[in-house]
């Protein structure tokens, strides 16, 4: 277990020194019928929200369902709806597989909220995620 919250750690950080992002959105963990699962998502997601931490980046914070809606237009939108959203949003080759089109799906919804909070005036005022 603890080689693969190594493996994550190191393999953010090596993305995030070749890339140089400004801030790194994440989804919030659901709560998963099995316990197990939800258990090993919320380490990566510790293993995630740690490299950007360590790098001095803002973490932003996104239910499932804010990301949905800000790529597809409904919160309840299935996977594959996700992916062609995706792939049409970011003009892809081909459409991404399911993991891919999440994490891109994470940094639309990021991007469509702080190009909101800016046409309104109030900036990028937010904290974990949430508008303050």
């Amino acid at each position: 277990m603890a080689s693969r919250i190594k493996i994550i750690l190191i393999g953010l950080e090596e993305v995030i020194n070749q890339f140089r992002p400004d801030c790194v959105a994440i989804e919030k963990v659901f709560v998963n019928t099995n316990p197990q699962s939800t258990l090993l998502l919320g380490q990566a997601r510790g293993a995630a929200i740690s490299a950007a931490v360590i790098k001095n980046l803002d973490v932003y914070e996104y239910t499932a369902l804010q990301v949905k809606k800000s790529v597809v237009g409904m919160g309840h939108a299935s996977k594959s709806q996700v992916q062609l959203m995706v792939q049409r949003l970011l003009n892809l080759p081909s459409i991404p597989s399911p993991d891919s089109a999440d994490a891109l799906a994470c940094g639309i919804c990021h991007a469509n909220i702080s190009e909101t909070l800016a046409k309104f005036g109030t900036g990028n005022r937010m904290k974990s995620g949430r508008i303050i």
